[in-house]
């Protein structure tokens, strides 16, 4: 058997969101093709949760206070991945982290907002984000669109992807009986329209509000942290309009139960580069009405696994009507959109993938490297 490759993962997040959760999901399928991760996190408080799960899952954990520490920390392993949330972090990192190193980019890169403020955004990530990844021996991000973008229009030519996954036993489709207890539970009585997410100006919880009015026979249930500014803002907005069909859950630990329960998922987003939540729902069996934009058309096929349109509120509520009123449909888009998932986008697709990669990074993982590692002083 080949030496193990020894992985050393590095990221400056603050708190646990989806780049968090696909390494929390990606490194441990990782251990039987051969690859011994280790995951330096911050010591901060909101990491101690993801932290023990790590533990739980084989995943050796470093809890560090100083990045200007991590190189000399890393120097040992085979291969440096680094996840960043902060640009200066690359910065900081990138010139003293030893080769070879790979970045992975979960990046929205694209606002689609209208032209003069994309624009603006686009200009704004190329300075902040794409010049110094420039520094990275190699990048990787996780939609084929997203390669392209990185590689086209921000000149970052060693650019590959891995496709994103979801495991398929958690979320999944409940029986019958099973979902009509689970509905009864969170009051679900009429056809149900779940609007997860990050509250942030590109998620368009706006448009999902404005959607509501355009559909007041038809139930709007948000999910996500209301303490935001902007979530608290779209909540007031909702209150203004007296809207009755809206309910805001807050953040909530029980996603694949409400995924298992509502009749379809609403994401007007307006940047993503690709969505777990979208991923998440498909796989519990539930169509999803979102934006036509590449990072979701890559995801959702209209007339098959759900509906693209464009994030018009009068738009997004005629589609969400359609699926209301044509059950049977609905339900084969349900079904087509699990067998989606099944096919191409579970976490062993994309553990075997980012194994591939690792592998053509790093062929032979060097023994001497090892012997240094288990013998410091030698």
């Amino acid at each position: 058997m080949p030496d193990p490759l020894r992985l050393v993962v590095l990221t400056d997040a603050p708190r646990v969101a989806g780049s968090e959760l696909w390494l929390l999901y990606v490194l441990p399928r990782l251990r039987p093709g051969g690859v011994q991760p280790t995951v330096f996190l911050r010591a901060w408080e909101s990491l101690d949760r993801l932290a023990a799960q790590f533990g739980e899952s084989g995943i050796p954990v470093q809890r560090f206070a100083d990045l200007t520490a991590l190189p000399e920390l890393t120097r040992e392993f085979d291969l440096r991945l680094l996840q960043a949330w902060d640009p200066g972090t690359y910065l900081r990192l990138l010139p003293g982290l030893a080769a070879p190193t790979l970045v992975v980019s979960h990046d929205q890169l694209d606002y689609h907002y209208a032209p003069p403020l994309r624009a603006l955004y686009r200009e704004t990530y190329r300075l902040t984000k794409a010049i110094p990844l420039r520094r990275a021996g190699h990048l990787l991000t996780v939609s084929r669109w997203g390669a392209d973008f990185l590689r086209g229009p921000m000149g970052l030519r060693d650019t590959t992807f891995v496709t994103n996954g979801v495991d398929p036993e958690q979320f999944r489709p409940a029986p019958p009986e099973a979902r009509a207890t689970l509905r009864e539970s969170l009051g679900f009585t009429r056809f149900t329209v779940l609007v997860p997410g990050r509250f942030a100006p590109e998620k368009n919880q706006w448009a999902s509000v404005r959607a509501a009015r355009h559909a007041p026979e038809l139930d709007f249930v948000f999910v996500g942290d209301m303490d935001s500014s902007v979530g608290q803002l779209v909540q007031g907005y909702a209150a203004r309009l007296g809207l009755r069909n809206v309910r805001f859950l807050g953040r909530r630990w029980d996603m694949p139960e409400l995924y298992r329960a509502a009749d379809a998922l609403l994401q007007p987003t307006l940047a993503e580069n690709q969505s777990l939540v979208t991923l998440e729902a498909m796989a519990s069996g539930l169509p999803v009405v979102t934006t036509d934009i590449p990072a979701q058309v890559e995801l959702v096929q209209d007339g098959v696994t759900g509906l693209t349109v464009p994030a018009q509120p009068d738009v997004l509520a005629r589609a969400l009507r359609a699926l209301a009123a044509h059950p049977e449909r609905t339900q084969e888009f349900g079904r087509a959109a699990r067998q989606f998932v099944l096919d191409h986008h579970t976490t062993d697709h994309t553990a075997a993938l980012v194994l591939t990669q690792l592998r053509r990074l790093v062929p032979h993982p060097s023994p001497a490297a090892h012997a240094a590692k288990e013998h410091p002083h030698a």
